[in-house]
């Protein structure tokens, strides 16, 4: 008689995950304008992008933007055209070079200059592009992207953008593409006096234009993403302190709505906690030159590098819930920990390509388990991650199309956390986990990366071969199902059931009540040193392992 530990529709989604898969691919049909945005051209890869300075003028009362982006870049290739983005929506005016200006056309969401002679390669160049209109506007902020147009309970205005996914060029011209961080960049905003302005990176100048505008300037001085880029215009009262840090005194900044500034410690409590945690696993906060922030926003939160973006209206939680079930997540504010997360993941190393958006989400939602660990201990981290399980939809594979800027599955939280708390079960060596996510940080700091750049790395690293494991978990949507049969002799046989073709990965397994062991298993039956009278004696680690198992 067959004994089934997980739901029978696992086994029987073998049958068809093929088909439909196929099925789905069909389906899934780009346009133009998805490969414009995320192709990696001739047209884009002719220029690496060096400095950007971007000067804006926010008109809030006529919710209308105006401006220019300096783009300074070096040449690495000859090239006399060459693409850049901006939405349909917003005008380019004038594109300047040299003093003069330059013809372009436009496609879409992409922009293309033609140069009057050929700039070859290896050459430091430079060209503005000059541009207005009214922006999206972001009806769920940050889930889609744009402006969020808002006002605080005093009747002040409360804007701030959120792009990620959608792209930074919904709001400023830029390459558009994860691939290419800029080295560094001076944020100029103009905004009606009476309220200020917070981006990224530090203030170094306070301009005031006339009676109604005041410019802020703020420097990035580590590489950054564009579409970490952020406004935050409000009526802000700035607190700042100083955190001791591995590499030595960090500024944290503090921006919070004027009705809110007796709220502070909330937000002190949770930095000075997540900085302490963060920094013992992943290593130092990757951007002390550029400091870091939090600054209250009305949308719910957002990695903004060294300006992360929070509102979770100074509650532990996740708006006052615990996703997990377990009441850990209750005793921190999620928006703090799992935001400045990404400073390490997402911010500190980015991907290529959106398809790879997994890489920023999982570890971050991992993160957040480690937070709890580091606090709370190690029994407390994995009942959390065991408790986000409910939320998997096993839907379509963590990783998504390259090229035509598409995620995957929003798996990539909650089963990517899984799946690498499940990585360090099978190592079985906290202290290589840690020495794993800090070399991490440090090999590709500031840097892109792809799928095959965090595979090969934690294989090196750890000594064990993972790559069948994140073939199947982040290229497939299903779970493997380790199938088990008792021989005569009472002695385990077992092997994997996978998508993956060759599928192979450790498990944990022992006699109930006893301490379980790690066994290689492949997907071919193999026998164990275990025997049992009975199957259901067999304790197979399903608490740590996110699998499948059948038991004949």
């Amino acid at each position: 008689m067959k004994k089934f530990s997980y739901p029978l529709f696992i086994i029987l989604l073998f049958v068809t995950c093929n088909t439909q898969a196929q099925l789905m691919k069909a389906k899934e049909i780009f346009s133009k304008a998805d490969s414009l945005r995320g192709t990696l051209t001739p047209l884009r890869t002719c220029y690496d992008i060096t400095y950007y300075h971007l000067d804006v003028k926010v008109d809030i009362d006529n919710r209308f933007i105006s401006g220019s982006n300096l783009f300074q870049f070096k040449a690495t290739d000859d090239f006399s055209r060459l693409q850049f983005d901006l939405f349909e929506n917003l005008s380019v005016d004038k594109v300047i070079y040299h003093g003069e200006p330059l013809p372009f056309s436009r496609s879409y969401n992409a922009v293309f200059v033609d140069f009057p002679k050929t700039i070859e390669k290896g050459k430091i160049d430079s060209f503005s592009v000059h541009y207005s209109g009214t922006p999206t506007a972001a009806t769920r902020a940050p889930w889609d992207g744009g402006f969020d147009w808002k006002k605080d309970s005093n009747g002040k205005p409360w804007v701030a953008t959120a792009c990620q996914g959608l792209g930074a060029s919904v709001w400023w011209p830029n390459k558009d593409h994860q691939s290419d961080e800029v080295d560094s960049m001076l944020i100029s905003v103009a905004v009606p006096t009476g309220v200020m302005n917070v981006s990224n990176g530090r203030l170094v100048n306070v301009e005031k234009l006339d009676r109604k505008y005041t410019k802020y300037h703020w420097r990035v001085t580590n590489p950054i993403n564009n579409y970490n880029v952020a406004l935050n215009i409000g009526d802000y009262v700035h607190f700042e302190e100083l955190y001791d840090g591995e590499k030595g005194p960090l500024t944290v900044d503090y921006y919070v709505l004027r009705e809110n500034k007796d709220r502070i410690s909330h937000l002190q409590k949770n930095a000075r906690e997540t900085l302490d945690a963060f920094e013992h696993w992943f290593g130092p906060y990757p951007f002390y030159e550029d400091g870091y922030k939090l600054v209250e926003t009305a949308h719910l939160g957002m990695e903004h590098q060294s300006a992360v973006a929070y509102g979770n209206k100074y509650q532990n939680g996740y708006l006052g819930r615990d996703a997990s079930g377990t009441g850990w997540g209750l005793k921190w504010d999620f928006i703090v920990v799992h935001e400045s997360g990404h400073e390490w993941f997402g911010n500190n190393i980015t991907s290529k390509d959106l398809a790879d958006m997994w890489i920023h989400e999982s570890f971050t939602n991992y993160s957040e388990a480690l937070f709890i660990d580091y606090h709370f201990g190690k029994e407390a981290s994995q009942a959390y991650v065991h408790g986000n399980r409910q939320g998997i939809l096993n839907d379509k594979p963590m990783q998504g199309p390259y090229g035509v800027n598409k995620e995957g599955s929003g798996d990539m939280y909650p089963k990517g956390g899984v799946l690498l708390n499940m990585i360090r079960t099978i190592i079985d060596d906290d202290q290589r986990w840690r020495a794993i996510l800090r070399g991490l940080n440090e090999k590709f700091y500031h840097k892109t990366v792809d799928y095959q750049d965090i595979v090969l790395y934690i294989n090196e690293q750890s000594g064990l071969d993972f790559t069948k494991v994140f073939e199947q978990y982040v290229q497939h949507r299903s779970i493997p199902v380790l199938e088990v049969k008792k021989q005569n002799d009472g002695r385990i046989a077992c092997r994997w059931i996978a998508e993956a073709p060759g599928f192979r990965m450790p498990v944990h397994l022992g006699i109930k009540g006893t301490r379980l062991n790690r066994f290689d298993v492949t997907s071919s039956f193999q026998i164990l040193p275990v025997s049992v009278d009975d199957l259901a004696d067999l304790d197979v680690d399903t608490f740590n392992y996110y699998i499948g198992v059948l038991r004949q």
